[in-house]
């Protein structure tokens, strides 16, 4: 390992609870007691509170990093691989010393004169230096906007970087390698900001040198700047994906990081009693990746290994070596990636057993999880540790930073979001035939970065309107948790007038067609019957059309007998359990062209935009449904 400061030691590992133990590591004290308030009001809401008061924690994340500094100056805070290359030593930075290069870069941004009306514009991949200029300008009250490396590196038009730029107007451009955005960076203008450059760049535009920054002697202005920063000041602005229209940018105040954290803390007891150690990949401009799990290290004083991985073919061999060496107490990820860990995990038992060593919680979020690699991930841990360690889930949104609720207990199955944290207030609104969620608490947003207009139309009477619809897991008994129920605006009506419930369909049928399907979209409205526009898992799909060639094209993989055959019947078994119009699947056709970012089809988490992909694949749809149907329309197999 290489050390930034102080030559450290990290614990990577611990031996496994050896499988069939009886001890239980689960004591009262892990987590909080799953309880809920529920008030139930003349117009048919209910409002859900936790009975915990929520604890008074500190006014900034700046707080955070100067306990930490003071309490385990060296202890291990961030780790990155020190080089391209998977495997090689890591890099890492202690508590001590980010607080010096934090003050340090703090020092040089209020020598430029930073104004908090026009926040640092970060185009950067998760990183040490990243962390660093984020840190340093939240510390002093200069916000940060951290865009999607993808909209530079994806993106064919750029538009949305062009526009977030034009829309931050930053002083200050913070980039980690230009050579990586080199076409993004000629065909976008940041209006003469200032660039400044975490590595050297060999090609591109020219920049000040990172390290210059980290150069500068601090003075008493940045004690000063820090002792001004309090609750409301303004630590980020996140933006949205967006479906049909361009990003909204979020702001997210200190108040909201700091209240998040501590609510977490109160519910999962354990995180205090030991300093949480996570191997991670989730990008640091989304929430759960920036707001949840780097805060929920910072908080906690634990230690957060950078995973260079993604879940993907090309790149997750990266993220299974990071987990190969580093043993976490605690997992994050979306169901993504938890499909390509547990490929890794079934194919290697020693990894499995480290894998499971320590881990304390497995946690999703992002997108449901689909029950099938629930159980896989039961089985895993079974065989690992001779008990289940709790699968736990949350939900929440860019604009409440991001959790509302939280699992505190040990759900029986993939779906449950757990109760509303301390300090959150969550209102279920009857909408229709469901219940909209709408929140109220110190971790919600105040509005939208310039947008009055936006910030007015997200709020009635004080309560965010989040879109997403929850229902009562077991409506006798509460506190067994809440189920998401899909977003309101998703879900329509066949030509019967029957609804359809997108979410928990799509849910349903991905878990029946596995492995077969990487994703859907559900398509029937005003139609007669529900339909799949379906993205294949081409590996598997390949699998079973064993006769053809290893490179034969896509078309012929989806087209070939066994692959069509095999779907028709997974259509049949999910229309055996769940019979009615509204969840009935008739129809079934492969889309090969991968989603795009450009039109907000996909997420960096591989979170698939329903409205999006629909509204773009209009053609394709009206194919699905044609009568007679297409050719290359796939239906459910005929009993017998």
């Amino acid at each position: 390992m290489q050390s930034e400061g102080a030559a450290v030691s990290v614990p990577l590992s611990s031996p496994a609870v050896p499988p069939g133990s009886p001890e239980s590591p689960w004591p009262s004290a892990h987590f909080a007691p799953a309880r809920v308030d529920i008030e139930r009001r003349p117009d048919g809401a209910l409002v859900l509170r936790s009975p915990l008061p929520l604890n008074a924690g500190p006014r900034s994340l700046g707080g955070l990093l100067d306990r930490w500094a003071d309490e385990a100056s060296d202890r291990p805070f961030l780790a990155q691989r020190a080089g391209a290359r998977p495997g090689e030593d890591w890099r890492i930075l202690t508590y001590g010393e980010a607080q010096r290069r934090t003050r340090a870069v703090a020092q040089a941004l209020l020598d430029r004169g930073l104004s908090p009306q026009r926040p640092i514009l970060i185009l950067a991949e998760n990183g040490i230096d990243h962390a660093v200029m984020m840190l340093a300008a939240t510390y002093v009250g200069i916000p940060v906007a951290p865009v999607s490396t993808a909209y530079a590196r994806l993106s064919r038009d750029f538009a949305k970087l062009r526009y977030i730029a034009e829309f931050v107007a930053p002083q200050l451009v913070f980039v980690d390698d230009p050579r990586a955005y080199a076409a993004a960076l000629e065909a976008v203008s940041f209006g003469g900001a200032e660039t400044v450059v975490a590595a050297g760049p060999a090609a591109g535009p020219a920049g000040t040198p990172f390290a210059a920054l980290c150069a500068t002697a601090p003075t008493e202005a940045v004690a000063r700047a820090n002792a001004a920063v309090g609750p409301d000041t303004i630590a980020k602005i996140l933006f949205t994906s967006g479906s049909t229209d361009l990003p909204k940018g979020v702001i997210n105040t200190q108040r909201m990081l700091c209240s998040n954290q501590e609510s977490t803390a109160q519910i999962w007891p354990f995180l205090e009693r030991e300093p949480p150690v996570i191997v991670d990949w989730l990008p640091w401009n989304h929430t759960f990746g920036g707001n949840y799990n780097f805060n929920l290290v910072l908080r906690n004083g634990g230690t957060l290994f950078i995973d260079e991985g993604r879940p993907v073919p090309a790149l997750f061999a990266r993220s299974v070596a990071n987990l190969k060496a580093v043993a976490p107490t605690a997992y994050f990820n979306v169901p993504r990636g938890y499909a390509c860990l547990l490929d890794a995990l079934e194919a290697d038992p020693a990894f499995n057993r480290h894998f499971f060593s320590r881990l304390k919680i497995i946690f999703y979020a992002a997108a449901a999880l689909p029950q099938p690699l629930w159980q896989r991930l039961e089985a895993c841990s079974r065989l690992a540790r001779g008990h289940v360690v709790p699968m736990l889930s949350g939900w929440g949104m860019t604009e409440t930073a991001p959790c509302v609720t939280g699992g505190h207990f040990e759900a029986d199955r993939a779906g449950i979001i757990g109760l509303p944290l301390p300090g959150c207030e969550l209102m279920l609104a009857p909408s229709g035939e469901r219940l909209e969620m709408r929140v109220r608490g110190p971790n919600v947003t105040p509005g939208y970065w310039r947008r009055p207009d936006l910030t007015a139309a997200a709020f009635v009477d004080g309560w965010f309107k989040t879109g997403d619809a929850a229902r009562f897991a077991d409506p006798q008994v509460p506190a067994k948790g809440i189920l998401f129920d899909g977003r309101v605006a998703e879900n329509f009506k066949l030509s019967t007038g029957t609804w359809v419930n997108v979410g928990m369909l799509r849910i349903a049928v991905l878990a029946a067609a596995a492995p077969f399907l990487d994703d859907a979209v559900v398509t029937g409205h005003d139609c007669d019957a529900i339909g799949l526009l379906a993205f294949p898992n081409l590996a598997a799909c390949r699998a079973l059309a064993a006769d053809l060639a290893a490179d034969a094209p896509a078309e012929a993989v989806v087209a070939h007998p066994a692959v069509r055959a095999a779907l028709a019947a997974a259509l049949a078994r999910h229309n055996r359990v769940a019979p009615a119009s509204s969840t009935a699947v008739a129809r079934l056709m492969f889309t090969l062209e991968p989603p795009s970012i450009d039109a907000s089809e996909i997420t960096d988490k591989g979170y698939l935009n329903q409205r999006a992909v629909l509204l773009r694949r209009v053609g394709q749809v009206e194919r699905l449904h044609a009568d007679p149907p297409d050719a290359a329309v796939i239906v459910p197999a005929q009993a017998g």
